[in-house]
């Protein structure tokens, strides 16, 4: 990531789309304040341009946290809570992601559907059941599948895109082989950016 703000200069591209923001044409005169605007405007451009070299495997969390499919839905549990995190990928034995598990897999264990309000919510907590809701004891029985990934060489704007496009917060990164080697997540993209 250090090296990708060392190559943060602003090109005459980003001039002239900074010039094209204020919306000028040809020759302008230009005050000092114009010209900060400009060069706010031009280094804003360039940021832009920076974050579309941005790599997965510059931003990842390399240490992932994994479940087995034939684990103890407990012990998930207790390891999303230990460890502050909100989604856990789920592999097999040859450590290749065959689901995720998630903050709203587990609320749908005790029947919160994507969706229900926060009435629904209250009137759960007040005894009244919800619907649909999915049973058992395995993380096999929550996990949503097949899981999303990408790789440690892809673009962490096109990352952003399925984020965004699936409505998702994370995806397992995986080497040549399909193995887990690290997470990406939104948070990871936004303290990316905001380093910048």
């Amino acid at each position: 990531m250090d090296d990708l703000l060392k190559d943060l200069e602003i090109s005459d591209d980003d001039l002239r789309a900074a010039l094209s923001d204020i919306n000028k044409k040809g020759y302008i005169d230009i005050t000092e304040e114009d010209l900060k605007h400009v060069y706010l405007l031009a280094l804003q451009h360039a940021k832009a341009r920076l974050v579309f070299r941005i790599l997965v495997k510059d931003i990842m969390t390399k240490d992932v946290i994994t479940v087995h499919a034939y684990d103890d839905l407990e012990d998930v549990l207790r390891l999303l809570a230990d460890n502050r995190i909100s989604g856990i990928p789920v592999i097999d034995d040859e450590n290749r992601p065959v689901g995720l598990i998630s903050e709203s897999d587990i609320l749908s264990r005790i029947g919160m559907r994507k969706g229900h309000t926060f009435k629904d919510v209250m009137r759960h907590i007040l005894g009244e059941p919800l619907p649909g809701r999915r049973g058992g004891n395995r993380p096999e029985d929550i996990m949503s599948s097949p899981v999303i990934t990408t790789g440690p060489d892809e673009n962490v704007s096109e990352v952003a895109k399925i984020l965004d496009e699936r409505k998702i917060k994370r995806l397992p990164v995986v080497d040549g082989e399909g193995k887990v080697i690290g997470i990406v997540s939104r948070g990871d993209i936004v303290r990316a950016i905001g380093k910048k």
